[in-house]
């Protein structure tokens, strides 16, 4: 087992537990690559299905391309939550 094989089982551990363990648990989500790791690491350590909802924060500066990628996700089983804070919220 290489280096990179070690951390995904220990994160695919982590994810098992902490669903396990708690009683809410929910993954951020913000269409980017880091997250889209953690949806994919989830999938893997539930064997296909994602059991808790991702929690999607809308800030209104998305990119037209990832906008299919929340749909992809919706058509796969994963539940996604979102919040538009874009309304409320000037930098």
């Amino acid at each position: 087992m290489d280096r990179l094989d070690d951390l995904e089982a220990q994160s695919i551990f982590i994810l098992r537990e902490a669903f396990a363990r708690l009683k809410k648990v929910a993954l951020l989500w913000s269409l980017g690559k880091d997250s889209n790791v953690m949806i994919w690491l989830a999938r893997k350590a539930f064997f296909g299905r994602v059991p808790f909802p991702a929690m999607h924060v809308d800030t209104g500066k998305n990119f037209r391309r990832c906008t299919p990628s929340a749909s992809n996700m919706r058509r796969n089983g994963i539940s996604i939550s979102s919040s538009n804070i874009a309304r409320r919220w000037k930098p």
